[in-house]
């Protein structure tokens, strides 16, 4: 395989995984969000989300990577290239049993990602892969609602009373420590730009920046950081807890047709 194709291969590989770990954190918080609209509002973006998720990975399917559910299901997470801050337990406990999850950290988590995600799908319409365009050109008018709705929370919770500020301050504290593998394309970021699969790196992050700086209060001035980088395979224990989780019922038989 060339390097043009690893490069291509590895790009889509972090847009579906990304997709896919946002959406199983999503489908945790169904019957647990803070009342009954919240509720059938994240379900929806969180089913839309795994949808995106599902179609990236049948590009790579029909890159010849193999089958869309052996690639959701099977890939150990050395193999994932998702960012870390997307991993990250909603909370103490789990879905089953006590679980104490932060509506804080869900709307952060959200915001941030949604925001990235719309510059990055918009930078792709534009994408010298035509596959990879024509996906964003799919995704991006219900994307549109996806932010929306977790930019409305966060001016919601800044406005709102001192805990809810203390905890939305300190979510985006957490955030910027660990996001900084969210904005990076690993090691093939020079190749996919060379060929014009993404555009400049350093503008989408700064475009990114700058609408957090608009709708964001107190945003950290310091440089964003991170603990270790998904896209080049380096997870947290989470991700191999949410992935065994995941794939329970697929594992049972997977050779059944879902």
């Amino acid at each position: 395989m060339d390097k043009r194709n690893e490069a291509l291969i590895d790009l889509l590989y972090q847009c579906a995984d990304d997709d896919l770990l946002v959406s199983f954190r999503g489908s945790e918080w169904l019957g647990l969000a803070p009342h009954i609209e919240a509720d059938v509002a994240f379900s929806s973006i969180t089913q839309n989300t795994m949808g995106h998720a599902v179609y990236f990975y049948h590009l790579l399917q029909d890159l010849g990577e193999g089958d869309v559910d052996v690639l959701a299901h099977e890939r150990p997470s050395v193999k994932r290239r998702n960012a870390v801050y997307l991993e990250k337990r909603n909370g103490d406990g789990q879905y089953d049993e006590d679980p104490y999850f932060d509506w804080a950290l869900a709307v952060v988590r959200g915001y941030f990602y949604e925001t990235y995600k719309r510059v990055k799908l918009i930078s792709f319409t534009n994408s010298s892969y035509e596959p990879l365009a024509t996906c964003a050109k799919r995704i991006l008018p219900e994307q549109r609602y996806h932010l929306a709705y977790w930019e409305e929370w966060m001016k919601q919770l800044q406005q709102s009373s001192p805990t809810a500020k203390e905890k939305i301050r300190t979510r985006i504290e957490e955030a910027w420590s660990l996001s900084l593998d969210l904005v990076d394309f690993g090691q093939y970021e020079q190749t996919l730009l060379i060929e014009g699969y993404i555009n400049d790196p350093n503008e989408l992050k700064q475009q990114w920046l700058s609408e957090l700086q608009s709708k964001v209060k107190d945003l950290p001035t310091r440089p964003l950081e991170q603990v270790k980088n998904g896209r080049n395979g380096e997870h947290t224990k989470d991700l191999d807890d949410a992935l065994t989780t995941l794939s329970e019922v697929y594992r049972t038989d997977p050779v059944a047709q879902w």
